[in-house]
């Protein structure tokens, strides 16, 4: 039986840095994925796959509606799908291979297969050319999650269908309609929309983006309609259907709406079936996730879960915090993830990024805040790149200044928010980033301001 001393389920944004840094503090690490193509949901068929395609269909949009307020004329301009989803798989394909040279570089065993429980000290590993048994001294579970389904909804994988399906249409919808308002279903309607779909987005409740700050969604709710979106908010989906070319979409209290695709977009659960946990001594919280404690560990002497498979937001740049910290505490006895500053971003055009506590989560807990908001409209940069909509919003403590969250609608916020979450890291104030010298001109200059307006003395306007 061949013995690691760390052995990682999973090679997603989590597990693959788990894995590397254990393998830098001189662990014999080995790495269990299923699948081929390392890099887990994220890389293979989410959030690299639709920035693809999120880029291109903005590129197509703006040369057939805004270029010619730039003095280029671009008359005839044409979509050749089968290119762009080709130029997708290129990106997907080289940093999937990328991970995999990270892999050898730091000399991990890497086991291809499916991964069960034996005890918490030993997993069977289903391989293609058999089963294997393996030993480790410690075992970290980081093996993501899957598609959340909705009763009366049956996907066929062809017509109804997920994310997945939805980055591959081999053509453009004529109507497609997304159920759910979250991050992925705002984005992909956004990606069809832009090349021609009339796209209607269902919500079940009374407003998008559920979880971030309600001004944000808001607005980005205004912006998106008329860009084009369809929404009907307060929608209970009770069945979607397929029959030949046609899908029909069942709403309480409502027509039902035909369309030619249908995406669901519900959110995600835990990757936690057949992983045999009980033989591993492992419990799941009240919600089907993995129970762990500030370290990772779980009930089990030896093994930790990270990701999206514990509690916390499903996103991977969380996913490699935790995998950081957890090898690092493994080896050293410390490891730690300040969840205060983890970014949001949804990469709709414009851009939606928050970070730390909304407004709505203030008020509840009543902590004193002040707030601080600058259009980008009168940003000097955002009027030469003619990219005016949104604003930047800055919370701080009332009483010691402290940014308490920063939130983002407007051109390249999901790179904008990068200053916000270390200031949050950081403890800085609100006066911190004001007293900043913010180079001119740039898009920063917009939180500079905001923070300065949490007191009152915002200087262009």
């Amino acid at each position: 039986m061949q013995s690691h001393d760390l052995i990682v389920i999973g090679a997603g944004p989590g597990g693959y840095t788990a894995a590397i840094r254990g393998a830098q503090l001189g662990l014999d690490v080995a790495c269990i994925e299923k699948e081929r193509a390392l890099g887990g949901t994220c890389l293979r068929i989410g959030c690299i796959p639709s920035k693809a395609l999120l880029e291109s269909s903005e590129l197509f949009a703006k040369a057939k509606g805004e270029l010619g307020a730039h003095g280029i004329v671009a008359p005839d301009v044409q979509l050749d799908l089968e290119k762009m989803l080709q130029r997708k798989q290129r990106v997907v394909t080289s940093l999937t291979r990328g991970i995999a040279s990270l892999i050898k570089k730091n000399k991990i065993t890497r086991y291809t297969g499916s991964a069960s429980f034996i005890s918490p000290s030993r997993l069977l590993v289903q391989e293609a050319k058999g089963n294997r048994e393996l030993e480790g001294k410690h075992i970290l579970i980081a093996a993501g999650s899957q598609v959340a389904s909705l009763p009366g909804v049956d996907f066929d994988g062809k017509r109804i269908g997920t994310s997945t399906e939805a980055l591959s249409y081999s053509e453009v919808p004529k109507r497609l309609a997304v159920i759910g308002a979250g991050y992925i279903g705002l984005e992909l309607g956004s990606v069809w929309q832009r090349l021609g779909a009339e796209v209607k987005v269902f919500e079940y409740l009374d407003r998008i983006l559920p979880g971030m700050d309600k001004e944000l969604a808001d607005a980005a709710h205004k912006i998106l309609a008329k860009q084009g979106l369809e929404f009907d908010l307060g929608a209970r989906v009770t069945a979607a259907k397929a029959s030949g070319e046609e899908c029909t979409v069942e709403v309480e209290g409502a027509s039902p709406w035909k369309c030619d695709r249908v995406l669901v977009s519900v959110g995600r659960k835990p990757n936690t079936v057949g992983l045999n946990l009980e033989a591993g001594g492992v419990e799941l919280d009240d919600r089907g996730r993995i129970a762990v404690d500030a370290q990772f560990r779980t009930s089990a002497k030896g093994v930790y879960a990270i990701g999206d498979v514990i509690r916390g937001p499903m996103l991977a740049h969380k996913a490699e915090e935790e995998g950081a910290a957890c090898v690092e505490g493994i080896v050293t006895g410390y490891g730690h993830v300040n969840y205060d500053a983890i970014p949001g971003v949804v990469y709709t055009h414009p851009e939606i990024a928050s970070v730390g506590m909304t407004e709505e989560q203030l008020s509840e807990s009543g902590v004193p805040y002040r707030k601080g908001k600058f259009p980008f409209a009168a940003n000097g940069r955002a009027k030469a790149i003619a990219e005016t909509e949104g604003f930047v919003k800055v919370l701080s403590h009332n009483q010691t200044d402290r940014v308490l969250g920063v939130h983002i609608i407007g051109a390249r916020a999901g790179d904008l928010i990068a200053e916000a979450a270390v200031a949050i890291e950081f403890g800085a104030s609100s006066e911190d980033i004001a007293r900043s010298s913010h180079a001119h001109p740039t898009l920063a200059e917009a939180i500079k301001e905001a923070a300065l307006s949490t007191d009152g003395r915002a200087l262009h306007i």
